[in-house]
């Protein structure tokens, strides 16, 4: 029997978070995170199950962070500010 060490576990995420959880996180539809995926605009999801995808919530805190800074850096597009 082999049991897992820390460095065994190296590189996999820390939480996991399924759709409904992302969603609660993310004011998007679902089709709008699934569009921004493709585009490699937000944090890719993995299959767990052939029925069953989850995100890794760091990566999704980290893109949250990244929206923020961008905001703070000047006016988001799209808000008809001038």
């Amino acid at each position: 029997m082999h049991l897992l060490t820390d460095s065994d576990l190296n590189g996999l995420p820390k939480t996991l978070i399924n759709r409904k959880q992302l969603l609660k996180i993310i004011p998007l539809s679902e089709r709008t995170i699934l569009d921004m995926e493709k585009r490699g605009e937000f944090p890719r999801r993995f299959a767990l199950t052939a029925r069953n995808v989850a995100w890794d919530l760091d990566e999704i805190r980290q893109w949250i962070q990244q929206r923020k800074e961008r905001a703070n850096a000047g006016y988001p597009r799209g808000l008809g500010l001038s």
